[in-house]
């Protein structure tokens, strides 16, 4: 992803765990949630599922992420640097 900025570890330690909790909901088949985990491909989330996943990050975080912004995200870490810039923003 580009202009990311980079959170303090503990910012993004908290970001990835909010993150984390959220997707749980959205991992059935119980697939290891790490930074390298394939949002679509290894948690075969479909267009709509992503877009609720993005509703409930926007509240958790009180931040919103716009629908351009998306495309860039493959993994769990480019959405917790996508996130944890947003909070930054703030």
């Amino acid at each position: 992803m580009t202009d990311v900025i980079r959170l303090s570890p503990l910012r993004d330690k908290a970001v990835m765990e909010g993150v984390c909790e959220i997707l749980q909901k959205h991992n059935p088949r119980e697939v290891s949630l790490e930074r390298t985990t394939r949002i679509t491909s290894e948690l075969n989330l479909d267009s709509v599922e992503i877009m609720d996943l993005m509703m409930e990050i926007e509240q958790r975080f009180d931040i919103d992420v716009p629908i351009s912004l998306l495309s860039d995200v493959e993994t769990i870490g480019d959405l917790v640097d996508l996130v944890g810039s947003r909070v930054e923003g703030k």
